[in-house]
């Protein structure tokens, strides 16, 4: 068995095939465990060198919220030269790489209708059991995602689908929709029609007409937006795919793109790594601001931080949430962190953002859609099938899982580089179909967190 030493610090080595770790040298009890460079855990006995280093002898040594100096340490990368892609511009300055028709319900109620409309229409409807017998911010969350759904460059048309007495009816959602494209937003409460699937149709058919007059055209990739999202990880997720996100991830700020990284659970106990590349105070407050809250919002519900990784990450030899995040969050590279995004805001500065969000696949790639980003990085080590509404390239971490699921994944990262990574997404942004869009599998998953009436 091959073992690859990540980082000159660390004191364990990792299997080139399967991802476990094994003792470098003798660790004694309470001593730190080091991969990355950095603390992963604490042994919970003495480890002799080339022992199998997991759940059995390794523990995390998270806890509660911290506090954090700002000690900024980041570059601004280098301006590559411009690269072009083929988009559709948007009235509002916005580019989409997509041009389909979506049908966002305003409340679960009506799922059943928007499903067959997109049965009979061809559009894409993304149902979802809110909208209705919420209060407070949980309510406003739900509003957010939608309107940023509703809102996005992806789709060339929406049909807005409601039903009348819910309390997020469309008169309320468009109080927080704000200013919007009338021709390709459309609108239909269902208790107000007399025949609500013929009249969705007909809106439906509209849209279409509108969106085929939509042409691509040669556009800056300086445009596009980029989500980051790991899924099913494994011991290789930090050493070939995210590393090699990280990068293309470098290649695209340095171009002014726009790259958000979510998951905040997951940058606990790497979080130090992201604030340092804070590009002012103000980033600096929000992102402490954004890691505490999520520590506090996991206590208050009598649970520890470190109740993470999963059953199958561990199975892949990820041990502890340390060593989880920081392979997670070298999917954004070493870029500056320019902004910090609460859930359900829409990213609008270049550079990275951190955008506040759990780690759970289907509410992350939504949270990911809803803040405008027209293609989502998917790192894998145990693979998946999810799909966000917008393409959802999925990149294996070893090549073993790239030839066993073709038909789930887009690209293996232990066999190519960050040149072709870069030229799959152009490719994507282009029109290519990526796996998720060529099955089917887009869907939606909304945060709750608050009182159900």
């Amino acid at each position: 068995m091959e073992l690859i030493l990540i980082h000159p610090d660390d004191n364990v080595k990792v299997n080139s095939q399967n991802g476990h770790k094994y003792a470098a040298r003798d660790i004694k009890k309470g001593e730190s465990v080091i991969k990355y460079g950095f603390p992963i855990g604490i042994a919970t006995e003495s480890i002799h060198s080339g022992d199998h280093v997991h759940t059995h002898n390794l523990k995390t040594a998270l806890s509660g919220a911290a506090q954090y100096e700002y000690t900024p340490a980041f570059e601004f990368p280098q301006r590559e030269a411009p690269v072009y892609i083929n988009a559709y511009l948007r009235k509002n300055g916005e580019i989409g790489i997509r041009n389909d028709i979506w049908i966002i319900p305003t409340v679960g109620c009506v799922n059943k209708i928007a499903q067959r409309l997109a049965e009979e229409s061809g559009a894409f409807c993304f149902t979802h059991p809110y909208g209705c017998s919420q209060l407070g911010d949980d309510h406003l969350r739900t509003q957010k995602i939608l309107c940023g759904l509703i809102k996005h460059p992806n789709s060339g048309g929406v049909l807005v689908l409601g039903l009348g007495c819910e309390n997020n009816n469309i008169a309320e959602l468009k109080k927080i929709l704000g200013e919007h494209d009338c021709e390709r937003i459309r609108f239909l409460n269902c208790q107000d029609s007399k025949d609500e699937i013929k009249e969705g149709k007909k809106i439906i058919d509209e849209l279409k007409k509108q969106a085929n007059r939509d042409s691509r055209t040669e556009i800056p990739i300086s445009k596009l937006k980029i989500g980051l999202k790991c899924g099913g990880s494994d011991g290789l997720s930090g050493i070939t795919a995210n590393p090699l996100c990280g990068r293309v991830t470098n290649k695209l700020v340095s171009m002014g793109c726009t790259a958000v990284l979510t998951e905040v659970p997951e940058m606990f106990g790497a979080e130090q790594l992201l604030l340092n590349r804070c590009t002012n105070k103000k980033v600096f407050d929000g992102t402490v601001k954004m890691i505490n809250s999520w520590k506090k919002y996991f206590i208050s519900n009598g649970q520890p931080v470190s109740e993470n990784p999963s059953p199958g990450n561990k199975e892949g030899g990820i041990t502890t949430l340390e060593e989880k995040s920081l392979g997670c969050v070298q999917k954004g590279g070493g870029s500056p962190v320019t902004a910090v995004l609460d859930y359900g805001d829409i990213a609008e500065k270049a550079g990275l953002n951190l955008l506040s969000g759990p780690g759970n696949d289907m509410v992350a790639v939504t949270n990911l859609t809803a803040a405008g980003c027209h293609i989502i990085l998917f790192t894998t080590g145990r693979g998946t099938p999810l799909g966000a509404p917008v393409p959802t390239i999925k990149i294996s971490t070893n090549s073993a899982l790239a030839e066993r699921k073709k038909n789930w994944i887009d690209f293996d990262a232990q066999s190519s580089d960050e040149n072709a990574l870069f030229e799959f997404i152009v490719k994507t942004a282009n029109g290519e179909e990526t796996k998720n869009e060529q099955n089917g599998f887009r869907e939606i998953a909304i945060f709750k967190d608050g009182v159900t009436l």
